[in-house]
């Protein structure tokens, strides 16, 4: 009979802490939406004042890396677009 107490009570603890854990997910989830649309506000800004959007996501994509990886890249592009005689 103890036995069948802590076995319920371990399961009721286990499913608080997933409960717990999904209600967190799904208000980060909210959050994360909320935060694109925000970002997708301001983009269309941009374009309304007639910034190239496609070029400021590649600044934004551009700046999360560091300057060695960033070399990188614009070193192996440069290679590829002159081994494509688009140098």
């Amino acid at each position: 009979m103890a036995d069948d107490i802590t076995n319920e009570t371990a399961q009721t603890v286990a499913a608080g802490q997933l409960r717990s854990f999904i209600e967190r997910i799904e208000r980060l989830e909210e959050e994360k939406q909320t935060i694109s649309e925000d970002i997708k506000e301001i983009y269309a800004e941009m374009k309304g004042t007639g910034f190239d959007t496609k070029a400021v996501r590649t600044i934004v994509r551009l700046r999360k890396k560091d300057q060695a990886e960033r070399q990188e890249e614009e070193a192996m592009i440069d290679l590829y677009k002159a081994a494509l005689g688009m140098a």
